[in-house]
């Protein structure tokens, strides 16, 4: 297991009801309603909320990462994230797709970025070896 070397930021929320409940973060800016996967409520579920958080952070990893290489990203940089729920045995757990879209960017170039980004992005070292993740580039 990792250790942190340096707390830099805590987020906190407080959850109620489980998949069809409630969630709200202690400064108030996310305040999210639960529902299960194809349900039929109006909420959102973990798996939304993990792809989102994923893709968002990988996007900030990306920019890191360019940024100690002096490498220009293109504006128009996207991440369109998937997130599977399955049954694992007796268990359940969840699989990760990523497709890291670098419009204008050398393929091979994309590809290293892309690799360096994986190994420093938190949600990827969380996830390493416990989970299947696949990342492409379009």
């Amino acid at each position: 297991m990792n250790k942190l070397d340096k707390v830099l930021y805590t987020a906190r929320a407080h959850t109620t009801g489980g998949r069809e409940g409630q969630s709200r973060t202690d400064d108030g800016r996310l305040d999210v309603k639960l529902t299960s996967p194809g349900g039929g409520g109006q909420g959102t579920n973990p798996e939304q909320l993990f792809a989102s958080g994923y893709s968002a952070c990988f996007i900030g990893a990306m920019k890191a990462v360019a940024g100690k290489q002096k490498i220009t990203l293109p504006q128009d940089l996207s991440v369109d994230s998937e997130v599977d729920l399955g049954p694992v045995g007796q268990a359940y757990g969840i699989a990760v797709r990523m497709n890291v879209s670098l419009p204008g960017m050398d393929k091979a170039a994309a590809r290293q970025l892309v690799d360096a980004a994986h190994q420093v992005c938190p949600y990827s070292n969380a996830t390493r070896g416990n989970i299947d993740v696949q990342i492409n580039v379009v």
